[in-house]
């Protein structure tokens, strides 16, 4: 690159509303100028989920507002920009129409080049934008909707080693914060419950951990709290205190022993590979429990490689991750017209299929 290039992404792909400016000089790491989020929680919190429709007029009325503080926040105008990047799927599919919509019209009225980004590439990307992370590295997406294991060679070259056949991890989280009525989001509820509970008081099940893939389950887990609080309520008419920290610390355990696991098997299959740095990069909320990270970061130690996790600003959805990758795509010459299409799912590894189910957080892809 012998040219300082600063791109305007836009992010709408489930409840956020983001967009951000990212500038990277000639031989240095890129730079976040401005990150922007709007959430839409409140929205949906009374329905115990998001709701598509709702989700896509807030992205509607609030995506320009989003760009109109992420340039000022970056102290540029449209006119200092080199491209628009804008997630194009996967995810639901009116926000991610409410983006695209929007670029395109940018991009009209700028005569900028447009980039559409994979939303899944821009966490996978993230950690070569906030730690210069070098090709191949091994990627988890562990979040409310994703929980894929990727390798990235490249910025369009990713090959998936496995994910989850059902619900997401954070998402399985979310419904048992919900179940036990803890607050949400669920993680962070459920984490500190955990704290004072015994992991070991109740038997939850480890799904798939004895499969030799890189595959996962949670949906079961959440059906077995289900069933032990069920069964508590029926001999003590209700819970404790106790009871609830108990439930929380055993379906905390088991998730992380289920992924600590997996992450030993898809290290294995990468590692064959002998990369020059061995690397692990985690993404997504869920990245955030302390619990979890501290069994990927024992992995890790045991197998000499590399833990590395974003800042969980840029962990969970946000624009500056789309920037980056749309960033990376234009380098290598990407560019999109205006029939850029908002795509409901869209594997990052093409040689696989779509993954099937579809969470409460938006489409697994």
């Amino acid at each position: 690159m012998t040219q300082s290039l600063t791109l305007l992404g836009l992010e709408s792909s489930c409840d956020d509303t983001a967009a951000a400016v990212v500038r990277q000089e000639p031989g240095q790491r890129a730079e976040v100028l401005s990150s922007i989020v709007f959430g839409q929680a409140e929205l949906h919190s009374a329905f115990g989920g998001v709701v598509p429709e709702i989700a896509a007029r807030a992205h509607a009325e609030k995506l320009d507002h989003c760009v109109v503080d992420a340039l000022a926040a970056a102290r540029v105008t449209l006119q200092d920009l080199d491209a628009i990047a804008v997630t194009a799927g996967p995810g639901l599919i009116g926000g991610v129409m409410s983006g695209v919509m929007c670029a395109k019209g940018i991009a009209a009225a700028t005569d900028l080049p447009l980039v559409g980004v994979n939303h899944l590439a821009g966490h996978a990307l993230t950690p070569r934008l906030t730690d210069d992370v070098a090709y191949p590295y091994l990627m988890l997406l562990v979040s409310g909707g994703h929980c894929q294991y990727l390798i990235a060679r490249g910025p369009e070259d990713f090959t998936r080693l496995g994910g989850t056949i059902d619900d997401a991890p954070g998402e399985a989280f979310d419904k048992t914060a919900r179940l036990l009525g803890l607050p949400q989001p669920g993680g962070p509820s459920v984490q500190k419950e955990a704290e004072s509970g015994d992991p070991k008081r109740f038997r939850f099940p480890r799904p798939l951990i004895q499969r030799a893939d890189c595959n996962l389950s949670f949906s079961g887990l959440k059906t077995a709290l289900m069933r032990m609080r069920d069964q508590i309520v029926d001999e003590k008419s209700g819970l404790t205190r106790q009871d609830r920290a108990d439930l929380c610390a055993g379906f905390q355990a088991a998730v992380a022993d289920v992924l600590a696991s997996k992450t030993r098997r898809a290290l294995a299959i990468y590692l064959a590979e002998n990369p020059a740095t061995p690397t692990l990069a985690v993404a997504g909320g869920v990245a955030a429990n302390t619990a979890i990270r501290s069994a990927l970061e024992t992995v890790c130690a045991e197998l000499d490689t590399q833990f590395v996790a974003p800042p969980l600003a840029l962990c969970t959805d946000n624009a500056a991750m789309i920037a980056y990758a749309g960033l990376e795509r234009f380098k290598a010459g990407a560019r999109d017209g205006m029939d850029l299409t908002a795509r409901p799912r869209w594997p990052l590894d093409q040689s696989s299929p779509a993954m099937l189910g579809s969470g409460r957080k938006g489409a697994k892809a």
